[in-house]
C-alpha cells in the first residue's frame, strides 16, 4: 500500500484527501520509485484550482521529486533496483509514497549529491537553467532583474546568475524578505509595492536598464517591467500568481525580446533534459545553494499549499513521505 494525496475536485486546499492505494507493477517502460523528497511548486496550485486542467479526478498532484528505484519494467535498461533517481515535469503524481514513472522522465542522482538537494531543485533548477542558458545566455557583469527574489525560483535564479558573474537586482513583497533576497545574491532589492521601483532599477543600472528580467508575478507587473529592459534585452514571464497578464500592443514591447518560456516544453526533448540536468548538477557541486524554506509531512500537503499560495514561504517547499 502507498499513501497518496488525491485531489477530488478543483478548489482550495480542503479538496485534498489522504488515501491508501495499491501501486500496480510498472509497465514495460516504467520505473517504480519509493519517494524520499517531493517538491511543491506553484504549478501544483494551478492544477488544484483548475487553471491548468487535469484530465481526470481523483488525481494526484506534483511534478517533482526524488527517491529510490524499487522495481523496473521489462524494457528498462538504464535504471536498476536500489538506484537513486530524480525527475521534474513528469505527468502529475508525486504526492505519493510510491509511484510509477516513465523511464524517459528520470535522471540518475550522482553519488555526491543528496536526494533532498536534488529532489527539491529539479523543477526550479531546470527552469533557472533554461532562463540563464537558453532564454538569455547570461554573461559576467550583465544586469539581471528577478521579481519575487525571496521565493524558491527567485533565490535560485539570483544565486546562479551571481555564480555566473551577473549583477542581480531583486524585487520582493515585504520588508522581511529584503534580507533573504540579498542573501541570495541581489545587490539591490526593492519592494514591488513601491510605485518608484522601476525608476530605481533603471537608476541602479546607470540609466541603461537590465539585460534580462525574470517575472514570476504576472498581472500588471510585466507591463511595468518592460520599462526596465535595455534595448534588445530580454523579458521572461514565468508565472502569474498575481493574475493573467493584460493584453499588450506590439508597439508597447518595442525592441526588447519578450517570451513566456515553459520548462515542461523545454525538457520534453530528452537530450535537452539530460544536458540541462547535467548543467544543474554541476552548478550544485560548484556551490549553488537551493534554500529549502519549508518542509511538511506528505499528509500536510494542504497546509503546504495554503502557506505557499499566501506568500508566507521563502525558498523551496518540500513534502516528506513518512
Amino acid at each position: 500500500m502507498s499513501l497518496s494525496i488525491e485531489l477530488q475536485t478543483v478548489g482550495g486546499p480542503e479538496v485534498f484527501a489522504t488515501v491508501n492505494t495499491v501501486v500496480p507493477d510498472p509497465t514495460p517502460e516504467e520505473v517504480q520509485v519509493r519517494q524520499t523528497t517531493i517538491g511543491v511548486n506553484y504549478v501544483d496550485i494551478y492544477h488544484r484550482k483548475g487553471l491548468y486542467p487535469l484530465p481526470q479526478f481523483a488525481a494526484v498532484l506534483g511534478v517533482e521529486g526524488a527517491g529510490v528505484v524499487v522495481a523496473v519494467g521489462t524494457n528498462v535498461a538504464n535504471f536498476h533496483v536500489g538506484q537513486r533517481v530524480a525527475y521534474a515535469a513528469t505527468p502529475p503524481g508525486s504526492y505519493a509514497e510510491t509511484r510509477n514513472i516513465p523511464q524517459g522522465c528520470l535522471i540518475g542522482v550522482p553519488d555526491d549529491l543528496s536526494n533532498r538537494l536534488v529532489g527539491s531543485s529539479m523543477l526550479r533548477g531546470l527552469t533557472a537553467q533554461m532562463i540563464l542558458r537558453r532564454v538569455h545566455s547570461v554573461s559576467a557583469k550583465e544586469f539581471v532583474l528577478v521579481h519575487a527574489g525571496a521565493g524558491g525560483l527567485g533565490q535560485l535564479v539570483s544565486r546562479w546568475a551571481t555564480q555566473l558573474g551577473a549583477i542581480v537586482i531583486a524585487t520582493v513583497g515585504s520588508e522581511r524578505k529584503i534580507a533573504i533576497a540579498k542573501n541570495a545574491g541581489a545587490k539591490a532589492v526593492f519592494l514591488h509595492s513601491d510605485p518608484n521601483w522601476a525608476k530605481k532599477v533603471i537608476e541602479f543600472t546607470g540609466g541603461q536598464g537590465v539585460h534580462l528580467a525574470c517575472d514570476g508575478i504576472g498581472g500588471n507587473m510585466l507591463k511595468q517591467t518592460i520599462a526596465c529592459i535595455r534595448p534588445f534585452g530580454t523579458l521572461a514571464n514565468l508565472g502569474q500568481p498575481a493574475g493573467a497578464v493584460p493584453p499588450l500592443h506590439v508597439e508597447e514591447i518595442g525592441s526588447i525580446k519578450l517570451s513566456q518560456p515553459s520548462v515542461i516544453a523545454y525538457i520534453k526533448n530528452i537530450a535537452d533534459y539530460r544536458l540541462a540536468a547535467t548543467d544543474l548538477f554541476s552548478a550544485l557541486r560548484s556551490g549553488l545553494i537551493n534554500a529549502i524554506g519549508a518542509e511538511y509531512a506528505l499528509t500536510d500537503a494542504a497546509l503546504a499549499h495554503t502557506e505557499l499560495e499566501a506568500g508566507r514561504t521563502t525558498g523551496s517547499t518540500i513534502l516528506l513521505p513518512t
